[in-house]
């Protein structure tokens, strides 16, 4: 039987913010002691109609963090049982998604843009693409 994680415990995390004391703005660093994997890909999106949703899937896997580098949007999480909504909002902010987990990006600002670090490269079969799919993956009734 599939364990189902509990989504309380995915919270946002901390990326190093260092001030300019002249006021020059600020810089982030994530470096590989912030994340509990390697990062293997990084991509982004952006120009994400308000209207629209990214994401719709769940990984056997891979393990994602995600980061709003400019404007905000909502990660909807889902362990099969509970759901959990995350702003993200904040640049020197960042969420790590477990595998496991559905998630649905939503609610986009104009301007928004979220950048994601990947434990591995794309392979399609990693996917649970179908809700009703990674419904049953975590019931332990089938696979993916």
């Amino acid at each position: 039987m599939m364990r189902y994680p509990n989504l309380e415990d995915i919270e946002l995390i901390d990326i190093p913010k260092i001030s300019d004391p002249d006021g020059r703005g600020n810089l982030s660093v994530i470096e590989k002691e912030l994340l509990p994997f390697p990062i293997k890909r990084v991509y982004y999106l952006y120009d994400v109609p308000s209207d629209s949703s990214r994401g719709g899937h769940a990984h056997l896997e891979l393990q994602q963090f995600l980061v709003a580098l400019s404007g905000s949007f909502d990660v909807v999480l889902d362990n099969g049982v509970d759901k959990r909504i995350i702003t993200l909002n904040r640049p020197n902010k960042g969420l790590i998604i477990p595998n496991g987990i559905w998630r649905e990006l939503e609610s986009f600002s104009a301007g928004a843009v979220c950048l994601s670090l990947v434990s591995d490269v794309y392979k399609e079969e990693d996917y649970i693409r179908e809700y009703d799919a990674f419904l049953s993956f975590k019931r332990g009734q089938s696979n993916p």
